[in-house]
Order: C-alpha cells, then structure tokens, then sequence
C-alpha cells in the first residue's frame, strides 16, 4: 500500500496549488500531528519547532530567509521554492513604481484628496495646482537593471517596450537568463557603472551576505542627481539611512520600495508599498502549483527540483523500488551505499548522484524489495543525513 503523507500548512495557500494533492494520499492541515512535509509562504520558521517527521518544506515563493535553511540542510530535508512564478506580477509593480515616481503621483493624489469638493473653484484650484506634479516620461531614459533573474529579464524587456534603454548587471547570470535576455540590454561590469549611468535603477537579488547593503553611504552618491532607486526585492538589500541622507541633499529623487519601516514611512521622497509584490491571484496561484509538484514529485519519487539547499536531480522510474539519500559531500560515500546494497544481495539497475556545496544526493533503483535492514545499514553510514524508500504503490 502507497504511503500517505500529511502536509503541515502555515499559511493560506492557493486552493489550486492544494487540490493537486490527491486526498487517497495526502491530509493537508494547519494541525497535523506527523507532517512529512510543510508548505509555508511568508510565517517565521526559524523559531518554530520543526518536527523531527519533516522530509520536506515548500516556500510558496522565492525568498527563503524565514526558513531556517542551514538548519534543515544538516538534517537532509530539501526546501524548495517557487523561482520564476511571480515574476510577472513583481514586474508590473516595478513598472508601476517607475510610474508613481516620473509622473509624480503620489503627491498628485494627495493633493487631489485634500480638494474640498464643496469649493465652487475647484476647476481653478486643480489647474493651479497640478504645475507643482509636472513629471516626464519613462521614453528615452536609462533604467539600470541589478539582477538579471527571472524579474529582472522580464523589468529589461518591458522597459525595452516602453522606449527606454537598459544596462543590465549580474555577475552570477544563469545560461537560461542569459537566453531569455533582449539583445539590446547593454552589459555593466559593476554595480556602479549602473549607479553612475542610469536614470532608474531597480535591484532583483537575492538577501545573502554580498548583497546585504548593496546600495549605501559609499556608493549611493554616485547615482545621478534625481534618479529612481527602486528595491523590489529584499529590505536589507538597501541601506535606509544612506537613502534618507541622500533623499535629505536632494540628490536622490525618490526611494520606490515594498518594504514599509519606521525609518522611513512618511518620508516625502519615499513611496513605500506594503508588500505587494507577489500579491495578485495569479502570482500566489503559480507559486502554490509550482512548489506543490515540485513537494509531490519529491515525497513519491525523490526528484529534487528548484531547492535552495539540494542539487538537481532527476531519474526516470525504471525500477519500482528506489531508495534516496542525503549525505554530507565526502569522499566514497557512493562507494559505502553500493557495497551496503551489494551486502544485501541487491542489484543496482540504476543511480544518480549529485552535490550542491557541502550536500550530496542520491537516488538509486534497484531490482527488488529493500529490507529494513539494509535501509539502516545505510542509514548508519557516517555522514547519511537521511534515507527514504519509495517503493511505488503495490510493490
């Protein structure tokens, strides 16, 4: 008989992500005593007690860093995410806060909202007024793209489409981005050549130690006078005093983020969004299937695809039993399982091994049942962080 899985839900997720679970084989809840995995969007794990049941968790988005990612890489359990999924919807609201900026229109609407619609010369009023709003186009100006990700190649060709020119930076670019890139997006060779060149420059990188501060007191002044910075992808990316001091020396134009704090909400220079950048249906629908089938197709078969803490790997069905293990990424690891199996009698009709930094994983197919023992046997070697068997259903 198949194994059933419970899957600990954190947060609201998409009904159509969910309903991929078929219910002969799951029990999806938000209080399940046994989850063999967890899907989660924004709610902080890191100080949650992460049961010991826990093979798996879902990020129904991109970032990881409310998931204690290092923690569950030392216990073998993968965390996936949802790369690529929203980068529509975060697209549309980076043009919409290049927008709000050129033209003004956050100030325009708060003027508009402080018109008494009693006073007889409103007409008056609102042509007088609107001289203070007066903006320019997005045509012909240079936006300045850091990150050239999924989000950030969609933000280059929209912004192609609407006449502007593109300097495009990142040093780590994927072969699949790098495709997917318009050919008229220019080549930067340093974060501050896009700082020096661009009238707007937007950042799409990930929260890790060398992005931490990106944009600071050291090279904030180097953007030109009146420019856009817009951060749609982490707060911590940017640094808030270097942007208040140069809001405050009118240098700056204005600070575009969806990161709203104390320091600099009600700032006049400041549009701050409330964390709206995955925020449409569509986006939370994508997420929610990609991460569900991404979690399905790991708990029944042990492919690994888009995890943050775990190679690829991919290995067609061949066999009806399999056997998937995490490992620390030491030598003769492969060596250890293989004789482990052969001890047993078991004929390996196929296997796949790959690392990711200080993580390895391997699947491996063999011709008949695998007993409790020799899962131990292999469970016992030093370095296994985790073994699963996943026999399909009826074997």
């Amino acid at each position: 008989m198949a194994e059933r899985f419970e899957i600990l839900v954190l947060n609201q997720i998409s009904p159509n992500g969910l309903k991929r679970l078929p219910e002969e084989r799951y029990k999806v809840g938000k209080d399940v005593p046994h989850p063999a995995a967890v899907l989660v969007r924004s709610a902080d794990m890191h100080t949650m007690d992460i049961p010991a049941s826990v093979r798996a968790i879902g990020r129904a988005g991109a970032g990881t860093n409310n998931i204690p990612v290092a923690a569950m890489s030392a216990r073998g359990v993968p965390v996936f995410n949802a790369p690529g999924a929203n980068a529509n919807a975060v697209k549309e609201l980076v043009l919409t806060g290049m927008l709000l900026a050129a033209r003004k229109l956050p100030s325009a609407l708060r003027f508009v909202a402080g018109l008494d619609p009693k006073m007889p010369d409103m007409d008056r009023a609102v042509e007088d007024g609107k001289k203070a709003f007066a903006g320019f186009e997005l045509a012909g100006q240079t936006l300045g793209v850091v990150g050239l990700g999924k989000v950030g190649c969609l933000v280059a060709d929209a912004a192609i489409k609407l006449g502007m020119n593109v300097l495009g930076y990142d040093p780590d670019i994927t072969v699949d981005a790098a495709w997917s890139l318009p050919s008229q997006v220019k080549k930067a060779h340093s974060v501050n050549e896009v700082l020096k060149s661009a009238n707007f420059v937007t950042l799409h990188v990930p929260l890790v130690d060398a992005t931490r501060n990106l944009i600071n007191a050291d090279n904030i002044g180097q953007m030109r006078s009146g420019a856009v910075l817009l951060n749609f992808s982490r707060e911590g990316v940017v640094n808030e005093a270097a942007v208040l001091s140069s809001l405050a020396a009118k240098h700056l134009g204005w600070y575009v983020c969806d990161f709203p704090s104390a320091a600099i909400n009600g700032h006049d220079g400041v549009i701050a969004l409330p964390h709206l950048g995955a925020s449409t249906r569509e986006a939370e629908e994508n997420c929610a299937v990609m991460v569900v089938d991404q979690l399905r197709d790991y708990l029944e078969h042990g492919n690994v695809a888009n995890a943050v803490n775990f190679p690829a790997v991919s290995m067609a069905r061949e066999s009806a039993y399999r056997v998937a293990i995490a490992n620390a990424n030491v030598p003769n690891m492969l060596g250890q399982i293989s004789t482990a199996m052969a001890n047993a009698g078991l004929n390996i009709h196929n296997m796949v091994n790959k690392s990711r930094g200080d993580v390895a994983y391997t699947l491996v197919d063999v011709d008949s049942p695998i007993g409790a023992n020799v899962l131990s046997a292999i469970a016992g070697i030093t370095g296994v962080l985790a073994v699963r068997y996943l026999p399909l259903a009826g074997a």
